[in-house]
């Protein structure tokens, strides 16, 4: 008796089921375009935007616009990353379980220890971007737009525009459309603060932090100055993150 072989359809897969390996593919691979969808999925340009479409009015992902980080030239291309909405329905269950350690870590050995984590969270980050950034030089609006390039690969939809150039109030703003961590940051804010402070040691400048997702804002914006910014020598020295109220101000800040 020979063995029964499993039948295999030839028809179209299922909207439904199709639609779910869309939405599989902008969480774990976000902010992506239609384009790379198409070629990961082996769909055709017209069904994965037939798609993206559902998912859209559904709430459950939307479209990010990022400028091209290198000139700022051109339209924003678009790239599509899951919504609040559609993070909720998927499920969290990693980020709550991080949440109650966290807190459990808070209630036997303080805060401090926390702060502590977050710091060594964001150490791997430092030590990966740093050679990055040290490659664009001295000038501080290019080691911002160094950073952002760095973010972007990573996923977090950075961009690093000019404000003010020429004079004594030349800024970079530095904004993040997306964080993978936000849920997390929004219980725990020591999180944005080492986040911050990485910045500011990368950038080699006293930045400051003026909305982050995880309290409410529509992107994480940090100011880095430098219009009479001298990159000064990096320190070993620990900077105290218990008080980001010093840090965080208008959460309603958006990109310029």
């Amino acid at each position: 008796m020979s063995d029964v072989q499993p039948v295999h359809l030839s028809g179209p897969e299922p909207d439904e089921r199709t639609r779910d390996r869309v939405l599989t593919t902008v969480l774990e691979q976000g902010p992506v375009s239609a384009a790379q969808m198409g070629k990961l999925l082996g769909l055709t340009p017209a069904a994965v935007r037939r798609h993206l479409d559902t998912l859209s009015r559904q709430g459950v992902i939307e479209v990010k616009l990022i400028s091209n980080s290198k000139t700022g030239a051109g339209r924003p291309a678009r790239r599509y990353v899951v919504s609040k909405q559609g993070q909720s329905e998927i499920g969290d269950d990693y980020l709550e379980i991080a949440s109650l350690a966290l807190a459990e870590i808070a209630d036997v050995h303080g805060q401090e220890a926390v702060i502590k984590f977050a710091e060594r969270r964001f150490a791997k980050m430092e030590a990966k971007y740093q050679p990055l950034v040290d490659a664009a030089g001295s000038d501080v609006a290019a080691r911002s737009k160094a950073l952002a390039a760095a973010l972007n690969a990573d996923r977090f939809v950075a961009t690093s525009n000019s404000l003010n150039p020429g004079t004594t109030m030349a800024a970079e703003q530095l904004c993040q459309g997306h964080c993978p961590i936000q849920a997390l940051a929004a219980t725990f804010p020591a999180f944005c603060d080492a986040e911050t402070e990485v910045f500011s040691r990368l950038l080699g400048v006293d930045v400051r932090r003026l909305s982050t997702l995880a309290s409410g804002g529509h992107v994480c914006t940090t100011h880095v100055p430098t219009g009479r910014a001298v990159v000064r020598k990096r320190s070993s020295v620990s900077v105290n993150l218990a008080s980001p109220s010093k840090r965080i101000s208008n959460h309603q800040q958006e990109r310029p």
